[in-house]
């Protein structure tokens, strides 16, 4: 069967009881499949390269059109798809596996970055439909295992043959008390439907003077 979307979201870390972006994921997935989106989800561990050879296998395994791997951003208050994975691993605190990495390369000798291949712009303009969902395109996805995930994916999908027009990113949902899961899922669903009948971003403004 071929499927549409690949979703992945994080098991808890740093303590937590649970983590937004699973719970959004499986939301959003049970939304996505009732409208006919064949829909496949990943819950990967918060652990540096791990994460992203788990996701790797599942991208493997399935060929879906699309990878929308997410995590949890604490702070926000909008849903925002990354806009670029940066090539360094660089962690605040350790991940699930007590690792701890600073200014390392998360491929030897890879691109400084890459660009999302989802239209992220108008992935966030949908958010605007009714009801709307807060929302905006973010610029860094910082330097833990969020980005270590996002950079993989997309290295994955530019050099290994036979993954050829996958497009793939990643999204940041917020944390509950900022915005109900319901409507990160909600917003997930939205931008996936979006992503797939949507081949040229919008070209409208979505940058940000810091």
């Amino acid at each position: 069967m071929t499927i549409d979307v690949l979703l992945s979201g994080f098991a808890p870390f740093g303590g937590a009881p649970l983590n937004e972006s699973w719970q959004a994921v499986q939301l959003a997935a049970r939304e996505l499949r009732e409208q006919g989106v064949a829909t496949q989800i990943q819950e990967l561990p918060v652990e540096f390269g791990t994460a992203g050879q788990q996701l790797a296998a599942a991208v493997r395994e399935h060929r879906p059109r699309l990878v929308v791997a997410t995590g949890l951003a604490a702070g926000r208050t909008g849903v925002t798809p990354e806009r670029v994975a940066i090539n360094v691993r660089d962690a605040r605190i350790p991940d699930n596996a007590g690792e701890s990495p600073v200014d390392q390369p998360v491929v030897d000798a890879g691109p400084v970055g890459y660009f999302s291949t989802l239209p992220v712009k108008a992935m966030v303009a949908a958010l605007g439909e009714e009801p709307p969902v807060p929302g905006s395109v973010s610029q860094t996805a910082g330097t833990y295992v969020c980005n270590d995930v996002f950079y993989l994916l997309q290295h994955l999908l530019a050099t290994e043959q036979g993954l050829a027009g996958i497009r793939g990113g990643f999204v940041h949902v917020p944390a509950a008390e900022e915005l109900p899961v319901e409507e990160s899922a909600r917003a997930l669903a939205r931008m996936v439907l979006t992503a797939l009948s949507t081949q040229q971003d919008a070209p409208v403004a979505g940058g940000a003077e810091h």
